[in-house]
This record gives C-alpha cells, structure tokens and sequence, in this order.
C-alpha cells in the first residue's frame, strides 16, 4: 500500500510546485522563480512515470492526479506567467495599449490544456504515444521567455554559436507581443488537435527499438549547446516535424 503512494507523492510535489509558481508569480518581482518552479515540477512530472513503472504502482488515482497536477504545473501557471509577460511590455507597445484585452489571449491555452488532459485520461490510443502536443512541452517554451527576457535585460550572456547581435535580434523576434500571442494562439489548438507525437518513453535501451527517441534527444542536446535557452522552441519545433515524418513513414 506504501509502495503505491510513492509515485502519487511526486505527483503532489509537482502539483506543489505549480502551486508555488502561481504564488510567486504574484508575490515576488521575480519573473525568473516561476519559470524554475515549473521547471522543478517537470522533472516531478518525469520521476512519477518512471517510479510508477520501477515499482510497477500504477493506479487509477495516480493517473488522475497527474492530470490535475499537469493542469495547475503545465497548463493555469505557464499561461499566467505569460500574461504576467505581455504586461511588461503594456507600456511599451502602442498595439497592446490600444487592445489591452488582448494580454489575456494566453490563458485559452489553461482552457486547452484542461481539455487536451482530460482527453488523455479517455483516449485509448495514447499509451505509447500522444495525440496532440503534451503540456509539459508547450509549457516549456512559455517559461523559457522570461528566463530569456531576463538574461536579456541584465545583459547576461550565455555560450552559443552565434554574435552577440545574433541573440538580441533572436530575443526581439520571441519577445515580440504579436509573436507571443500568435505563438500562444497555435499551440492552443495544437494541444487538442489530432497531430500524433511520439512519447519518450523506453520499454528498454535498445537503438533499433528507440531509434526515433534518441535521434531527438541527440538533436535535443546539440542545439542546447549550440543555443542553449534560446533552443527550447526549436526542440519543440523538431518535436512536432519528427513526429510528422515518422507518421509518414510508418504510413
């Protein structure tokens, strides 16, 4: 009975983080801790799977559990954050000023995520695999913008193959407000839509078995060498296309 709680417990330490990002977000000036709480929360979110399969502690309520905690982690704090994101710019942009309703676009991706997560339990065809973008990958990218506006504000440069200039300009394309909200418009959809996506997960070690996977992890890697925060939308985007072009393949 003990053994069953285990993986239920990291599941609240996710949820626990999603909780403290939301609270923080609100309560310190810091753009930065929210981010690396739902960071903390995803790697809670990875544990939970791996230790349910170790112990063999699978269950009908753990199952549940991890998609509310996935909605508050994965879906209600990235969308805030990225609210919190457009109001920095309020002031700055004469688009937004004019339209202000429009920083709250981002939360119709908490209202997708509930829907994607809530499909996940019912749908029969995502054991192995995903129909529609995972939250935890679409929050992924959202916390990675104020991570770079911060850097980017308190000139803090990281490693990376390209000048200087490169990753201003770069940081002014993604910080964009029409971008944003463009960006935050699609990935809502593409949550709920009927886009198969593989899922990392590894019966075994194996390359012929794992081929796909570990093509995208080495690619995954290289470009956080090569771009390090500044790659996480592109690892999304190579993501999805992998996806797309095992689909046809196995098609």
């Amino acid at each position: 009975m003990i053994k069953k709680q285990i993986p239920n417990t990291i599941t609240l330490l996710n949820l626990l983080c999603g909780i403290l990002s939301i609270y923080t977000l609100y309560t310190t000036e810091s753009i930065i801790i929210p981010s690396v709480l739902i960071i903390l929360g995803a790697l809670f979110d990875f544990l939970d799977g791996m230790v349910a399969r170790l112990l063999k502690a699978y269950s009908i309520i753990g199952k549940e559990l991890d998609s509310l905690a996935d909605l508050v982690t994965f879906g209600v704090a990235p969308s805030l954050i990225t609210v919190d994101l457009l109001q920095e710019f309020y002031f700055l942009n004469p688009f937004l000023l004019k339209f202000s309703f429009l920083v709250f676009i981002p939360i119709f991706m908490a209202l997708m995520s509930a829907y994607r997560l809530a499909k996940f339990n019912v749908d029969e065809r995502q054991t192995m695999g995903f129909i529609g973008v995972p939250t935890p990958a679409n929050a992924l990218i959202w916390i990675s913008l104020p991570i770079i506006y911060y850097l980017e504000t308190n000139s803090i440069h990281l490693w990376g193959i390209g000048t200087q200039a490169f990753y201003t300009n770069l940081t002014a394309i993604l910080l964009n407000p029409i971008v944003i909200l463009l960006g935050s418009i699609l990935m809502s959809f593409l949550l709920v839509s009927e886009l198969p996506l593989f899922a990392l997960k590894f019966k075994n070690l194996r390359w012929k078995e794992n081929k796909d996977k570990f093509i995208f992890l080495i690619i995954a890697i290289l470009l956080i060498f090569a771009f390090n925060l500044y790659s996480i939308p592109l690892i999304i985007i190579v993501y999805i296309i992998e996806s797309l072009i095992i689909n046809k393949i196995k098609k």
